[in-house]
């Protein structure tokens, strides 16, 4: 466990939970030098301190020892990767990726852009996907398209599909090879 990170995080849940080194203290049952101790990364509080630290703040343990973010290329790519569940079900394409992002958010490094950027495409396809045989049929009732058809149709499904198949592989070699992914177009619905 690094001293350095541990004293980051806990001055950070301590902050954002509004407490005073005072107030921690009384709460866990530290003394007051414990905590600057610990806050100032000059010890490791021991199993016990942890587990009162935690408890003060109410938080797992975990959140204390296991917050560092780490670099996981494989769990990106995997990630990246999971938006194929797309060919299966459209939606699937949006709800397997927001279950790992979730799973591992601010956890793993670069996760958050990618995990949203991955969405916002993956909702934007899935919406020009339903919607567009609606909108073949309205620019073919204005007359801007001479007919709407079932070949039409078909044939725009399949080019979006295999748009969405190419960005989906194109970003997942650009991930593999740790340069950042772009899904364009998409809407900005997680920010």
């Amino acid at each position: 466990m690094d001293k350095n990170h541990l004293s980051i995080k806990l001055k950070a849940l301590r902050h954002q939970k509004g407490m005073s080194q005072e107030v921690l203290s009384e709460a866990s049952g530290l003394s007051l030098r414990t905590i600057q101790r610990i806050e100032n990364g000059y010890t490791n509080p021991t199993g016990d301190s942890l587990k009162r630290l935690a408890n003060a703040l109410n938080i797992n343990p975990d959140e204390l020892i296991d917050w560092a973010i780490k670099e996981d290329n494989s769990y990106l790519v995997y990630l990246n990767l999971s938006a194929l569940t797309f060919l299966f079900f459209p939606l699937l394409g949006i709800i397997v990726p927001f279950m790992l992002w979730t799973a591992k958010k601010d956890k793993i490094k670069n996760i958050n852009t990618l995990g949203r950027d991955l969405i916002n495409f993956e909702i934007t396809w899935t919406i020009l996907l339903f919607f567009m045989p609606f909108s073949l049929f309205l620019l073919s009732k204005t007359g801007v398209i001479d007919s709407f058809s079932l070949s039409t149709v078909l044939t725009t499904t399949v080019i979006m599909y295999i748009i969405n198949l190419l960005f989906v592989l194109f970003n997942t070699f650009r991930i593999n090879n740790k340069k950042e992914a772009k899904y364009y177009p998409c809407i900005k619905f997680l920010k």
